[in-house]
Formats: C-alpha cells, sequence, structure tokens
C-alpha cells in the first residue's frame, strides 16, 4: 500500500522559499535544509562564540541585540544526567549506508558526518517525497543537528520533517519517537512522556522511544517510575544506549556499584568511536561523583582516544585535573571547551578556577566568565529555550540572587527532581530563607543520590538554621566524597567544618 499524503504538492526538503510561520535561521548561512547559501559564510564554532561574547562583552547592554538572531548561534544545553551526555546512538551501518530504497538510520547520522548524513536524506526525499520513514530520520537528524550545533532554529525545521512524516503515514512510531526527542530536546519532559507512550503503544520495541521515556520520568523526578521502565527497556531492547540510561538511574537510587557493572558492560559492547567516547566519558563522570579522580581520568582519556574533540570528556578530565591538583592543565583544559561552546556549566566552572588562584587579574577574568553565563541564557531564552535551571545554578553563587531563586521556583513548578530540589534549597539559602530552604535540601537528598554538592548545600543550609549536628554530618560526608567537588564550595565546606568543630 503505497504511503498516504494530505495534500497533492510534497513539501521539498531544499525547498527555503516556500511560505514559514516558523522563525528561519540568521545568521547561520543555512537553508532550512541545511544547504548552504552560495554567499554566506560558514556558521562555525568561532561565530557561535563571537555572539556570545559580543552579547557579554557589551556589559549589561546585551538586552539591545539582536537576541533572536544571534540565539540561533547557541549551544543549547540540556539537563544533567542521560539526556545531557549525548543522544541516542542507535546500531547502524554508518554514513554511507543509503540505497535507492531508504535513507539513513538515525545512528548512522549519529556517528558519521551530520550534514552529509542529512544532505544524503534530503537527496532521497527530492526523488522519493512520500517516503514517511525518511521524513521521521530528517526530524532526528534535526534534533541532533540542533545539540551538536548548538542550532535551536533547527528544532522547528524537525517538528516541519515530523508533521510530514505524521501526515504521510499516520501514527507512525518513527515520527512520534522523534516527537518525543524534540519534546525532550525543548525541556518539555510531559510532553517527551506523552509522545513516547504513543510511539511505544504503535511499537512496543521502538528503542528511541523507550530511551526518551525513561530520560522524561527521571527529569520528571519519577524515579520509581524510572527504573520500571528501564526494565522494560532493558527487557526489550537491550543495548548502549539503554544500559547508559539504566545505569543514571541506578547511580539516582545510590546504586553506584550497579551503575558502574551496567557502563563497563556498554563499554565492552562499543565499537564506534562516538560509543566508546559516549560510555567511557559516562564512567568518568561516574568515577568523579565518587572522588575517584585517578579512574575518572583513565575513563576520559579513553574517551578522548576515540574522540580527541568530544567536549563532555574534555570538560571531564579538565574538573578532574582540577580536583587532583593540576591546576594549571585544569585552566587550559576549560578554555579550550569554552572558547569552542560557551556553555554555563564550564563557564561557571572556569570562573572559580580563576577566582580561587586569586592572582592580579583572576577575578575580572572570572567576572568575565559569570557574564558569559548571563549573555548565554539571555540569548538561549531568545532561540525559545528554557534556561530556568541553568539560571538558578549559576545566579545563586555568581549572579542575581533574587533571579535566581525566580528561576529556580519556576522550574520547581515544572518539574520536581532531586536537581530542581537543591537548586531551589540554594537559591532560597543565598536569599536569606533557610528554614524554607532545608525541606528541599532533605529532599534533593533523599533518593540517596551520592552527590557532594547536594550534600554541601545540605550542610551549609543545615548550619543557617542551627542544626549542628547535621551540618557536621552533611559537610563532612561532601567532603569525604569528593573533596574537589568546586574549588570554591570545597573551600567554603571546609572552612565551615573547621568552625562548627571549633565550637563543640
Amino acid at each position: 500500500m503505497p504511503p498516504r499524503t494530505t495534500d497533492s504538492t510534497p513539501e521539498r526538503p531544499d525547498d527555503d522559499r516556500a511560505p514559514s510561520t516558523d522563525p528561519e535561521p540568521e545568521i547561520t548561512g543555512e537553508r532550512e535544509d541545511g544547504a548552504r547559501s552560495d554567499s554566506a559564510p560558514e556558521p562555525g564554532v568561532d561565530q557561535r562564540v563571537a555572539a556570545v561574547r559580543r552579547a557579554a562583552g557589551g556589559g549589561r547592554r546585551w538586552r539591545a541585540l539582536h537576541l533572536a538572531g544571534c540565539a540561533v548561534l547557541l549551544a543549547v544545553a540540556v539537563t544533567g544526567g542521560a539526556i545531557a551526555v549525548g543522544g541516542v546512538h542507535d546500531r547502524g551501518a554508518g554514513v554511507d549506508a543509503v540505497s535507492a530504497a531508504g535513507a539513513l538510520s538515525p545512528g548512522d547520522l549519529a556517528r558519521g558526518d551530520l550534514d552529509a548524513g542529512i544532505a544524503s536524506l534530503q537527496k532521497h526525499l527530492r526523488a522519493q517525497p512520500k517516503d514517511y520513514g525518511s521524513w521521521a530520520t530528517l526530524g532526528v537528524a534535526y534534533v541532533e543537528q540542533a545539540r551538536t550545533k548548538g542550532d535551536p532554529s533547527r528544532y522547528p525545521q524537525a517538528q516541519r520533517a515530523l508533521k510530514r512524516s505524521l501526515g504521510l503515514e499516520p501514527g507512525n512510531d518513527q515520527a512520534l519517537a522523534g516527537q518525543a526527542a524534540l519534546a525532550a530536546a525543548r525541556h518539555d519532559f510531559p510532553g517527551a512522556l506523552t509522545h513516547a507512550d504513543r510511539a511505544l503503544k504503535q511499537n512496543p520495541y521502538n528503542e528511541r522511544a523507550l530511551c526518551t521515556r525513561i530520560d522524561a520520568l527521571v527529569e520528571l523526578g519519577r524515579y520509581d517510575d524510572a527504573a520500571k521502565a528501564a526494565d522494560i527497556a532493558d527487557d526489550r531492547r537491550p543495548g548502549i544506549p539503554v544500559f547508559t540510561r539504566y545505569a543514571y538511574v541506578h547511580e539516582l537510587r545510590g546504586d553506584v556499584r550497579t551503575a558502574r557493572e551496567v557502563l563497563e558492560r556498554a563499554l565492552s559492547s562499543a565499537h564506534a568511536p562516538a560509543d566508546v567516547a559516549y560510555v567511557a566519558t559516562a564512567l568518568g563522570q561516574l568515577a568523579w561523583n565518587q572522588g575517584e579522580y585517578k579512574r575518572a581520568l583513565g575513563h576520559y582519556a579513553r574517551a578522548l582516544a576515540a574522540d580527541d574533540a568530544y567536549l563532555p570528556a574534555l570538560e571531564g578530565r579538565a574538573r578532574a585535573q582540577a580536583a587532583s591538583g593540576d591546576r594549571k592543565a585544569a585552566v587550559r583544559g576549560l578554555e579550550r571547551v569554552v572558547a569552542r561552546f560557551p556553555l554555563p556549566g564550564p563557564l561557571v566552572a572556569l570562573g572559580e578556577l580563576y577566582e580561587d588562584r586569586g592572582a592580579d587579574g583572576d577575578r575580572a577574568k572570572a567576572g568575565d566568565q559569570y557574564a558569559l553565563v548571563d549573555a548565554w541564557t539571555a540569548l538561549a531564552r531568545a532561540g525559545g529555550a528554557n534556561t530556568d535551571l541553568e539560571t538558578a545554578l549559576a545566579a545563586a553563587d555568581h549572579g542575581d540572587k533574587k533571579e535566581a531563586l525566580r528561576a529556580a521556583r519556576a522550574e520547581w513548578d515544572r518539574r520536581h527532581s532531586v536537581h530542581t530540589a537543591d537548586a531551589l534549597a540554594w537559591a532560597l539559602h543565598v536569599n536569606g530563607r533557610d528554614e524554607e530552604a532545608l525541606p528541599y535540601a532533605r529532599r534533593a537528598t533523599a533518593t540517596g543520590y551520592r552527590n557532594a554538592v547536594f550534600l554541601y548545600h545540605r550542610g551549609v543550609i543545615e548550619r543557617a538554621t542551627g542544626a549542628e549536628r547535621g551540618a557536621r554530618s552533611h559537610l563532612k560526608a561532601a567532603l569525604d566524597l569528593n573533596p574537589g567537588f568546586s574549588p570554591l564550595g570545597a573551600r567554603e565546606a571546609r572552612s565551615a567544618l573547621k568552625d562548627l568543630e571549633g565550637n563543640r
């Protein structure tokens, strides 16, 4: 039975002249299909970074910039956990595996030359515009391109491609799973869960839908449901995408041993460089969280041997170097990271290293990094991204404390994860509302998740409320677990603990 279509004029994948209400890419020099216009420059990393630095370089005058035009050049960060490390990697044969009758799988795109893969899909769809499966794959590819190239203008393009797929074949699970991935990328986790469930109703074995369902439940703070979803996914589609999520669910519940065993199993089955880098970095992050810096550095070395430009591994290695005492290498590493992608996490980490170093001019350098965080969040919001969690975390220590609390409350209204509980607790603390903060700090540590920052925050809040016994216990636990969790935070934890011990 031939694929169905909803109109008599198929949408051309390379037609940038068709009218649309969606925002078109600006500054990038790309047409809607990802093709390059003859007169436009290559929109590489340098332009993305320049856009952020121009925004910060004008002091606090970045609000007067044409934010919407610049925003499409930024990398949109995703929340912690499985989503933050990377996308779902399906098993495939490679970018060259495009036949006349079928197009690239999403996994092929993830491991190969994404631009070339998208171009191959577009060429195929020009010849076969009713191929609903290829439209779905193109939509997922645009989501991946938004993630890897920092171009959120790809999200409406992904939405159009996925809508086209569903118009040709209503209810097809590939497009529904793509819609789930798109919603998750936009931080619409209830929507991601709804689309994933719809996809799984059509095909209970759809790997992307199974994985996105786990991600959505994790980000919503529904950890028991996420554990059940991970078990189901492991039964139906065991493999690297499921293993990494299964491990993270266990880590969030305090079961570090199982998380490590599952990740090691995943790494032993990884062959493609992207998969090796992805899983080895997850192992490095797990080791880092336990204060095992030598082991973490070993995992990051393996990740970078597979892909020497893999940013999460470069950032993780720098953090482990800093905690191990090699601050010079750590600063160099983080400078390399933020030179390519000025995202809030590494910007704050670099700023704190400058601040901790304390040499002439270092405080000004630190301020520059924090200003870049402000610029990033403003530009990303202009591009339609939800950045409240990033804003709350960065502004609480290095920005507008009232804005930190506003953002943390807004994010808590959306989802009740341990990360949002911790962010809200700390934002309340820095605004002098410790009695109100304490229940959230307790909630952040209630699952057994071994996170030194959470323990440190709880200890500081308990000290402020007069609960000195709990404060000593949690500050000591933070430093015992991961004594280098933050160059400034760890120093403050040691000072607070020393004062508490002196008052006994």
